[in-house]
């Protein structure tokens, strides 16, 4: 999922970077264009400055939603959106920033190159991705519920998957029936082959990986026969990779502790955390001090919405389960759980106030939390600290629970910008499966993606309560 996203800005970086030297070249000449760009002291700066903005409208009018963009004219609009936005965008910079001008005519021909060029390829990747011939087929090993759930989602997937059939293991699991009207069912005339002829079945049907989504494989995984197809070059993955792979969050139901002591991941090196640390720091100074200021009319504008304190400390799990207290301004009444104990906020909670209302969807409410990224008691990205009461209960009946907090929490995350405001253990479940795929992937790319991803969120006010 994320190597999909990286394939496309990367290539997308390039395209952007043609579209801007073509402009020039058009507008102004090869000789001139030459002079002009190469011997300005602040060329590369300019280049990035209209490279980023572009990313940035890109993302912010959907270019990158894989799942939305499923046709040729939605994937045009939003391009078009994008270009008017970067527009805007490198307009304003210009009157504010003089070292940093570009003329109109060369903004307004590279963002229309930029769209000709970007439709093209983007394009060109989604008919690969949605054609057979392109994608890579799939046998998925077993007949029983968990291969039904696994070859549902890889004959639905649109990121370059297609189910070529599944195959029996021995008489251990028959092909799964309907037992209720909403369980899945695998066709008999989907069953191509027995795990005995395992090579030869997925040669006949010219498999690319193999999918192992056994519900029990103690004494009966036909170990010699994998194999077999592994060392003739096909790609060979158990059930929750698959998952990961498909959904961008982790198949907590069928992975055990040996899974995640030998799944790749999960690593992250003294130079990524020192690294992470400094942006940390650049990043919560930097938006103090542009939000500062603002604290004032903030707190007159809580102090006349409602009776109480300004801000609002509350006691949170950290990492490696260290408590500390987080802040972020008052958006209830005082004393809200005076009579309730500890409960998770619900949709249109009579809790809150007004005013806070706003400041939850604007998620203005939470930049005193800047002062906890620059105390080093959270990150900018990360799974949300949650609290005391509600970790213990959830570690109850939750596996791996803890294993979020092996990082420090965050501003935003994964599950933030995937999922919605949850408020029950199915929820913290699938919020779960996010964070620790989080966890597992970590990395710049990732990292940034949900910082952007987040700024979209804000903008349209998503997910809040």
């Amino acid at each position: 999922m994320v190597g999909t996203m990286a394939i496309l800005v990367l290539v997308d970086i390039l395209l952007i970077i043609l579209a801007f030297f073509s402009a020039a070249f058009v507008r102004l000449g090869y000789a001139e264009a030459s002079h002009v760009l190469f011997n300005e002291h602040n060329f590369l700066i300019l280049l990035t400055a209209f490279v980023s903005i572009v990313l940035f409208s890109s993302h912010l009018m959907e270019v990158y939603d894989l799942d939305k963009n499923v046709r040729k004219r939605e994937i045009f609009v939003n391009m078009l959106l994008a270009s008017v936005s970067s527009f805007a965008l490198l307009m304003i910079i210009n009157h504010l920033a003089a070292d940093l001008y570009v003329g109109r005519g060369i903004l307004l021909i590279s963002l229309l190159l930029v769209v000709v060029y970007q439709f093209c390829w983007h394009s060109v990747y989604m008919t690969g991705m949605h054609n057979s011939r392109f994608s890579k087929r799939v046998l998925v090993l077993g007949t029983g519920p968990l291969a039904a759930r696994i070859g549902e989602m890889a004959s639905s997937n649109k990121r370059n998957y297609t189910l070529a059939g599944y195959a029996l293991c021995g008489n251990s699991e028959l092909p799964t029936v309907a037992t209720e009207p909403a369980a899945l069912v695998i066709p008999h005339d989907m069953v191509i082959g027995n795990s005995c002829d395992l090579l030869a079945t997925a040669q006949r049907s010219l498999v690319d990986a193999i999918v192992v989504a056994l519900s029990e494989k103690r004494g009966i995984f036909p170990i010699r026969e994998v194999l077999d197809c592994k060392l003739n070059g096909m790609y060979v993955l158990d059930a929750p990779t698959f998952y990961e792979i498909v959904n961008g969050k982790l198949m907590l139901e069928s992975i055990n502790p040996s899974w995640f002591i030998y799944s790749s991941g999960f690593h992250r090196t003294s130079i990524f955390n020192m690294c992470k640390r400094v942006i940390d720091i650049l990043l919560s100074t930097m938006g103090l001090i542009l939000t500062l200021p603002f604290f004032p009319l903030i707190a007159l504008a809580i102090k006349f919405d409602s009776p109480g304190p300004v801000f609002f400390s509350q006691l949170r799990v950290g990492c490696k389960e260290k408590p500390f207290m987080l802040y972020k301004f008052r958006t209830m009444c005082s004393d809200a759980e005076a009579q309730t104990g500890a409960v998770w906020a619900a949709k249109n909670d009579s809790r809150v106030t007004r005013l806070g209302k706003f400041l939850r969807n604007s998620r203005i409410d939470e930049l005193p939390q800047l002062f906890n990224v620059l105390r080093g008691d959270m990150s900018f990205v990360g799974p949300r600290p949650e609290r005391p009461e509600f970790v213990e209960k959830l570690k109850e009946v939750i596996p791996y629970y803890s294993k979020r907090h092996f990082i420090k929490p965050g501003l935003t995350g994964w599950a933030q910008v995937k999922y919605s405001y949850g408020s029950t253990i199915e929820d913290a479940i699938e919020k779960l499966r996010y964070d620790l795929y989080y966890i597992k992937n970590i990395c710049p790319f990732l990292d940034t993606l949900i910082f952007l991803e987040t700024i979209k969120v804000v903008l349209f006010g998503r997910g809040a309560r």
